[in-house]
């Protein structure tokens, strides 16, 4: 049975019992604490908490997952994957233990087929109700019926929260997997495929899942079942672990046929092939979701994904391209379940591409280190050039090591690893303290609570008279503010529009009788609820108080203005580039608006200027802009773009500039017509990551002021060279052209005179017995010259300490480090403690009393040995 088709039987089979079959959130979690959503019940946590009243009282539904906890670990066991898929059925306060035990026992046997007499039942080992459910309902025989403890079968958050019981579901595979006896005596054999919480108790504070105490019934009985889908597919597909099954074999395969390996063969191998398979399915996983990579958060993941997989196939043996060759495979096996990952695979793969082309630079940027560091390392390299090689270049610790035994040298792999976890450490602790930066959503929720959600009028009025109902300083409630405070200030009903889509927050002020306030941010920090960031310019302000609310027009304009203009560029690039070229994020205020973009290569000049010129006659055309509400399947099949990433509601807003020219959902503010943009200048056109680029430009007034000044740039610059303007390209790539000539002519003359000095320098050395000293004072480079030196000298253990305004050097050859001097120690000793470096080369600032310096160097050297 396909993985689509055990997918499809899961959602049919609770869809005819009465579940609301939700579609999958995507990858990115809409969670502070997590980067990505890790179990099925993350998109339900607010039903299962009671922060939000669920729309319905059982779902259904096949989420994404996505854990990198322990990456390393992934393709060392055959069970556990970094991208899996999780079948989930919940209850909120509807059904419970009867119904969930039933429904499960019913698919897993009828739906599936699999052997009832195989077939093992876990249960918590002081509930009675479900071990009597499972014996007398179900008929399972007591001998496969198994009580465990809390650490097994007991599940809470690990906060004090719902808690309860859970019940899970084992699979006998057979002798050829182990010893008979059940769950308790081998899990290989007996293997777990669906687990179901029942949700009953609530939990208070405890420090391990042992001490915790249990406060009570929970006033709503809850049901949260979790059954892996690849488990499921191993079982029904008669193969022995998740990547053999068909969404990730042929992957494997593929990466066995582009490298020579074969699966089976050595056990460093297979763990190789089944990183390749799993990274490559998670990076187009994670992509289709809209995550890109980047240098932090899920971007990071993203990047590391993806690197480590392509050097797995490195280590294999293959030099050549890797994911052309194998991400096309993931998208077949992955398309009958994600038909998306097919439609968009030329953004996806552009993305993935251009990283590997990005992460092939690095390794020969780091090869290219390695090789030097390589060459000055004695026995073994250190484990700080090993962790600055991964650090500083992304250089990977296990191809350092190898690369290194073919020199027939060692890695100082302890100190790296000691480097390593110091860094890891230094993380969670920033992550601590970002965490802690954090407001507490409670507080936001207790307000949201008591005085219902804020009357959103941002889309209809400028102006509203309010009233305020909380008042938030330093993340607690107050009764009031004074002049000169800054304080949140939620009202019952604002006109003032919260950043979000990538649109600023309006500008304004907040007024009453003995008040004035300005408006300086306005977020919405849970759905529902509107907080205005306010500086209490005058008088004082406290719950209850009457105030008029106003936003700023001509801010107002400015912004919609801005935000209709990123559509407008959108819908152009797409225009001019193709429909690969696909929004993946943006953010405008007044004036101003850049926009990212999927593209793997930089725009040329005249293609910047298409793409300006197709949104000015969009602007030209007056195009009506129109907003409509409906269903997000309705928008979709209209077309209408959809940010990745990103979460929408059942209903969706989607605003269309020229009917299907531009189509997409947004919750911002626009004009009414394209002409009320004004104008559009591209004033930028970068890269921000492999793969995706970024475009900015200005819009309505500073459009004109930004050609104003380019205007003025230009006439200045005529007048300046006496060219005419038209001429003026010509005439200053001449005077470029002449300016690299100059300078490659100078650095030609600093080269022979570095040389000629060299060999004026070396020859004057003084032999001070266990070393050469060669000394020099010069306006050129003294690092370059002190290093020419030391190589004329090779063949002696010298010594070589140049002064320079730019600097203080000395280099040492090998000879006289085996003599026991050191050039961190000769900097150190001549410059009083400032300066250092390697035992090779060391440098500092130069020093006052340049005769002293070289005297204490002088002497140094004499008493060597």
């Amino acid at each position: 049975m396909r993985t689509a088709e055990v997918k499809r039987r899961f959602l049919d089979h609770f869809s005819a019992a009465g579940h609301t079959v939700v579609p999958s959130a995507p990858l990115p979690a809409d969670d502070p604490t997590l980067l990505f959503v890790n179990a099925g019940m993350v998109p339900f946590k607010p039903y299962l908490l009671g922060q939000v009243s669920p729309p319905y009282p059982r779902a259904a539904s096949v989420q994404k997952c996505v854990r990198t906890l322990d990456i390393e670990e992934v393709g060392k066991t055959t069970r556990h994957g970094t991208f899996f898929q999780m079948n989930g059925n919940f209850s909120f306060g509807d059904y419970f233990k009867e119904e969930a035990i039933r429904l499960a026992w019913e698919l897993s046997t009828e739906g599936y087929g699999l052997d009832p007499e195989r077939i093992w039942a876990t249960v918590y080992h002081e509930d009675d109700e479900a071990y009597t459910i499972w014996r007398d309902v179900i008929g399972l025989p007591e001998e496969r019926i198994v009580r465990r403890g809390k650490k097994d079968n007991f599940w809470s958050m690990g906060v004090p929260g719902p808690c309860g019981p859970c019940s899970e579901l084992y699979y006998d595979r057979g002798p050829a997997y182990g010893p008979e006896g059940g769950p308790e005596v081998d899990e290989d054999r007996y293997l777990e495929f669906w687990n179901l919480v029942f949700m009953q108790y609530e939990r208070g504070e405890g420090t391990d899942k042992e001490d915790y105490p249990i406060l009570g019934e929970l006033p709503a009985r809850n049901i949260d079942t979790g059954m892996g889908l690849e488990r499921v597919a191993a079982l029904l597909q008669g193969v022995d672990n998740i990547y053999e099954i068909d969404e990730i074999k042929p992957i494997l395969d593929a990466a066995a046929t582009l490298t020579g390996a074969r699966y089976g063969a050595n056990k460093a191998d297979d763990v190789r092939l089944r990183v390749v398979a799993d990274h490559v399915r998670t990076a187009l996983m994670m992509i289709s979701d809209g995550v890109t990579p980047a240098n932090e958060g899920r971007g990071y993941v993203l990047r590391r994904i993806l690197r480590r997989a392509i050097r797995a196939v490195r280590l294999l043996g293959h030099d050549g391209p890797v994911l052309p060759e194998l991400l096309p495979v993931a998208r077949d096996r992955m398309a009958p379940s994600y038909p998306e990952v097919a439609a968009d695979f030329e953004r996806i793969s552009a993305y993935a591409y251009g990283e590997e082309q990005a992460f092939d630079a690095t390794l020969r940027q780091g090869n290219a280190v390695l090789d030097r560091e390589l060459s000055r390392a004695g026995t073994a390299l250190p484990g700080a050039t090993a962790f600055q090689l991964h650090d500083t270049y992304g250089f990977p610790i296990d191809l350092t090591v190898e690369i290194a035994a073919e020199r027939g040298l060692e890695v100082d792999v302890d100190g790296f690893r000691r480097l390593m976890d110091e860094q890891r450490q230094r993380a969670k602790q920033d992550a601590r303290a970002k965490k802690r930066g954090h407001a507490d959503t409670g507080l936001y929720r207790d307000v949201l609570d008591r005085s219902g959600p804020t009357e959103w009028l941002a889309y209809q009025s400028l102006e509203s008279d309010s009233a305020v109902v909380a008042i938030l300083r330093d993340g607690l409630p107050a009764e009031s503010a004074g002049e000169g405070e800054i304080v949140g200030i939620v009202l019952d009903r604002t006109p003032f529009y919260a950043e979000s889509g990538g649109q600023d927050s309006d500008a304004g002020t907040l007024t009453g009788p003995s008040f004035t306030g300005e408006v300086i941010d306005v977020q919405r920090p849970v759905k529902g609820l509107i907080v205005h960031q306010v500086r209490v310019t005058g008088g004082s302000v406290g719950v209850g108080s009457a105030v008029h609310a106003a936003v700023d027009p001509e801010w107002r304009v400015g912004a919609r203005q801005a935000h209709s203009g990123t559509h407008v560029v959108h819908a152009a690039l797409r225009e001019v580039l193709g429909p690969a070229a696909l929004q993946s994020g943006s953010y405008n205020r007044p004036g101003y608006l850049r926009l990212d973009f999927s593209w793997r290569g930089g725009l040329s000049a005249a293609a910047r200027s298409e793409v300006e010129e197709a949104a000015n006659l969009a602007i030209r055309r007056d195009l009506p802009v129109e907003v409509r509400y409906m269903s997000l399947p309705e928008a979709r099949s209209q077309g209408a773009l959809a940010l990745f990433g990103e979460t929408y509601d059942d209903e969706v807003r989607v605003v269309e500039i020229g009917g299907a020219w531009s189509r997409e959902l947004c919750g911002g503010t626009h004009v009414d017509h394209s002409a009320q943009i004004g104008s559009i200048a591209l004033t930028g056109e970068s890269s921000v990551g492999a793969g995706q680029r970024r475009v900015e430009a200005v819009t309505g007034l500073e459009a004109f002021r930004y050609l104003a000044r380019e205007r003025d740039l230009v006439s200045r610059l005529a007048e300046q060279l006496n060219t005419p303007r038209a001429e003026l390209p010509d005439r200053i790539g001449a005077l470029v052209e002449r300016m690299k000539q100059a300078e490659r002519q100078a650095q030609e003359l600093r080269e022979r005179l570095l040389k000629a000095e060299s060999v004026a320098v070396a020859d004057a050395a003084r032999d001070l017995g266990p070393a050469l000293l060669a000394t020099a004072r010069t306006d050129l480079d003294p690092r370059v010259l002190a290093e020419l030196v030391r190589d004329r000298l090779a063949g002696r253990a010298a010594v070589v300490a140049v002064s320079s305004p730019g600097g203080f050097v000395v280099a040492l050859n090998q000879e006289a480090q085996k003599a026991g001097l050191s050039a961190g120690v000769l900097v150190r000793t001549a410059l009083d403690g400032k300066g250092g470096g390697s035992p090779a080369l060391a440098q500092g600032k130069a020093p006052a009393d340049v005769d002293t310096a070289l005297a204490t160097i002088a002497e140094l050297v004499s008493r060597a040995g």
